[in-house]
């Protein structure tokens, strides 16, 4: 079990490398040929490294970035001693450094992981989500997490929401720019005409270096990490429905770092339709019941 563990998340890490690999190549050539197209070799060469630039901002400051659009904060061992609890538990079944924890006030049940490596790792829980789950639920949730941290994949992934949050810059830049579009909603007029133009660049990034399996194998890993898969998956419905009931607005920020949480912030409809990235809620459901040998 352990060797095929460790063979799932070995694939899982090569997938979304290469994924991100192919994602920053596509980037730079596109920025290459459109700055050929306009200024010819010089054009080619200046755009190029504007996007190298880019793609190195987004690898330095992928976590402040999706922190940033959930508007978390820090969170103290004396405001949520069970949270640092079971992190600290879970962190060291999985021999991981402990990551830092923030807190969103988002009234939506979610949850993800950020970094560019278990040392630099942090996770993120939304105030929904403690008030939601039970300890043994949430104890599977925050396995799930660590999972994504010990699978080496959450390098990629944030990296990925690093990149299409600074594409979508032009878009969200809007709500500082016209008086009373600073809080969090529903894009306006000429945020959504930006995204149609950025947004599918930043959503192929995201198609490319996020595959859904791997959300699978964190399931799988996390519920193992835990020790009660049959616990992650009654976490994952109660999740399911409130994220239904609290559903996110897909803003120009919170729809580039959607694919991070452990299950869909958006309504699957319209342009939020492009950044999916997460397995149907009952398939994770069934496999999860599955590993804990229930039979359907």
């Amino acid at each position: 079990m352990a060797v095929r563990g460790y063979l799932l998340r070995a694939a899982g890490l090569a997938g979304a490398s290469a994924g991100l690999a192919a994602a920053v190549a596509l980037l730079i050539a596109g920025c290459a040929a459109i700055g050929a197209a306009v200024a010819g070799a010089y054009g080619a060469v200046v755009a190029a490294m504007a996007a190298a630039a880019l793609v190195a901002a987004a690898c330095l400051y992928c976590d402040r970035l999706a922190l940033s659009a959930v508007l978390a904060r820090p969170v103290s061992e004396v405001e949520q001693p069970r949270l640092y609890r079971l992190v600290r538990e879970l962190s060291n079944a999985g021999r991981l450094p402990v990551p830092r924890l923030y807190l969103s006030p988002a009234a939506q049940p979610n949850s993800f992981a950020v970094g560019r490596g278990p040392r630099t790792a942090t996770v993120c829980c939304s105030e929904g989500l403690l008030r939601a789950l039970d300890e043994a639920e949430l104890r599977g949730v925050l396995g799930h997490e660590i999972a994504h941290v010990s699978g080496r994949n959450i390098f990629a992934s944030s990296v990925a929401a690093g990149l299409a949050t600074l594409i979508t810059f032009p878009a969200w830049a809007t709500r500082s720019l016209l008086p009373g579009r600073a809080a969090p909603g529903p894009p306006g007029a000429a945020e959504a005409l930006l995204l149609l133009v950025f947004g599918p660049i930043a959503a192929l990034v995201i198609r490319l270096s996020a595959p859904r399996t791997g959300e699978y194998a964190a399931d799988a890993a996390g519920a193992l990490l835990a020790g009660d898969p049959v616990a992650l998956a009654g976490a994952l419905r109660v999740i399911d429905a409130g994220a239904t009931e609290f559903a996110l607005a897909p803003d120009g920020r919170l729809i580039s770092v959607g694919h991070l949480m452990i299950a869909r912030p958006f309504r699957a409809e319209g342009f939020a339709r492009l950044f999916g990235a997460h397995p149907p809620a009952g398939e994770r459901v069934r496999r999860l019941e599955a590993l804990a040998g229930y039979r359907r």
